[in-house]
């Protein structure tokens, strides 16, 4: 069985360095070998203009979730980018602590695949997402 600590602390360090993650306010929760969690707490500033979460605060959530999965799941020295996103947008969300669990479905030697669920406080799905990411080796 693999330990968990270096996982987190690379994945954590990763959104650490991040000015665009750091904004959003998303923090790694747990993290093995193919599944992360990640939370943040919604705003009111994140809203949109019906007053609930804002659709985009999901799917970058729920895209930053699978990243992440992937990246558990890759090689090192290896590289991916979302190339397909798929949103599906299930209950409305009101501003508040929020999580997602992404999954890596497939890794292959150039395209991945992952989903993720979003999920308010009380565990309810707001969202499912699902994810293509290219992969790249460094001699590629």
């Amino acid at each position: 069985m693999t330990d968990p600590e270096p996982i987190l602390d690379e994945l954590r360090e990763r959104l650490r360095d991040s000015t665009f993650h750091r904004s959003m306010g998303i923090e790694v929760i747990d993290a093995v070998a193919g599944e992360v969690t990640l939370a943040v707490d919604v705003t009111a500033d994140q809203r949109n203009l019906q007053g609930l979460v804002h659709g985009g605060v999901l799917a970058t959530l729920g895209d930053t979730a699978m990243g992440l999965a992937v990246r558990t799941a890759v090689e090192p020295g290896t590289s991916h980018v979302t190339i397909e996103l798929g949103v599906h947008f299930l209950r409305p969300g009101q501003p508040g602590r929020l999580a997602a669990v992404g999954r890596v479905i497939r890794v292959g030697r150039r395209v991945a695949f992952a989903e993720a669920d979003v999920l308010d406080a009380d565990g309810v799905l707001l969202a499912r997402t699902s994810g293509t990411y290219a992969v790249a080796r460094a001699d590629d």
